[in-house]
């Protein structure tokens, strides 16, 4: 079966399975923290990208659709895992700046760069608006949800000490709506803009059986290195002087996003604009919908660390100020290279704001 793989894809198993080892390698060995953390993020990085691959695969079979869910739900597995390691190793703060960080960089870094490497080949791109504009709406709607529980809890609010009450209400909503959500995107995905029929972002269709083996190798890779991740992250944090808000915020959220950053780019190269916008807006989706809600609710069954959706006004204006720009670009259902500059723009200034450390918890 490896005769279907192309040089390309070699290349990144190569790099994950090396990478996977290393950092195994460097936890029985106790090396630099920092080696096993950097080993640890390359390879979740090269096995969300091998989850890319055969996802990649499946929209020969499947609609732009459906294929962006299925691609997102399989692309945050790695933030998943995490999450729940982090949130076992009482790193909430982390957990929290993390799933806000996976937003901006689907919603900012991920989505600008596809509309910079896209813009710069084929000009202006074209693109569904109707499910564009369903999907910006409904993460207009997270962001006000995660924004409420702040606003209710601040001193002299309503929730005032009732701070895990409220976000496990807002959780169950967002879980609703998130589940209704699914078959409308699916069923309403427009034509998949600039590909013609029969054809993948690959040269080489996949029997579906290898597809479905990589996907299963690739997840269940990223469950262990998600947990040895987390446990280098602390001492590499202090190590380099980290703070949590910008090790939530950007890096862990980046290392979690390898799927979106790879495949989102490739779809926009190759002129796939449904495509790249259904998984680029799903995965931001799925983690204000769903990963956040669950992530939030499990904290609260099991017992430990709870994690709320309480966080800084510097999160909830950045957020805020995140969906609005990406509504604005993408509702009219063109892209070009310039808002896609603006978009990174945005999300850099972003990340610049915690460099220094600014609270992550109201």
């Amino acid at each position: 079966m490896l005769r279907y793989l192309e040089t390309r894809t070699r290349i990144i198993a190569v790099v994950a399975i090396s990478a996977t080892l290393g950092a195994l390698a460097g936890r029985f060995f106790a090396i630099s923290p920092v080696a096993v953390f950097a080993l640890s993020g390359l390879a979740l990085a090269g096995l969300a990208a091998m989850v890319g691959e055969g996802t990649d695969q499946l929209s020969e079979r499947f609609g732009p659709g459906a294929t962006g869910v299925l691609q997102s739900a399989l692309g945050n597995l790695p933030e998943f895992f995490i999450g729940v390691f982090a949130l076992r190793a009482g790193l909430v703060d982390v957990v929290r700046a993390a799933l806000i960080g996976s937003i901006l960089a689907n919603t900012l870094l991920v989505l600008g760069l596809a509309f910079i490497a896209g813009g710069l080949r084929h000009g202006v791109q074209k693109f569904g608006g109707d499910q564009t504009r369903t999907m910006s709406t409904l993460l207009l709607l997270a962001v006000a949800a995660i924004a409420i529980p702040t606003i209710a809890s601040a001193p002299g609010g309503p929730d005032r000490g009732h701070e895990t009450e409220i976000s496990v209400v807002v959780s169950l909503v967002l879980l609703v709506v998130f589940t209704a959500s699914i078959p409308f995107s699916i069923g309403k995905a427009g034509p998949d803009v600039g590909a013609e029929e029969g054809t993948v972002l690959s040269d080489r269709l996949w029997p579906i059986g290898l597809a479905l083996v990589i996907l299963a190798a690739a997840g269940i890779g990223a469950a262990f290195v998600s947990d040895w991740f987390v446990d280098a992250l602390r001492p590499a944090m202090d190590t380099l002087g980290m703070s949590q808000s910008f090790a939530g915020l950007v890096v862990v959220a980046i290392a979690g996003n390898a799927v979106e950053n790879v495949v989102g780019v490739q779809a926009m190269l190759a002129d796939r604009g449904d495509l790249a916008i259904s998984i680029i807006l799903n995965s931001s989706l799925q983690v204000a919908l769903a990963l956040t809600p669950i992530l939030v609710l499990g904290s609260v069954l099991l017992g430990g660390t709870t994690l709320t959706l309480v966080v800084s006004p510097l999160l909830i204006a950045a957020l805020a100020l995140a969906t609005l720009l990406a509504a604005f670009v993408v509702i009219d259902g063109e892209s070009t290279w310039l808002e896609g500059l603006a978009l990174v723009g945005l999300y850099v200034i972003i990340a610049a704001s915690v460099w220094w450390g600014a609270p992550i918890a109201a």
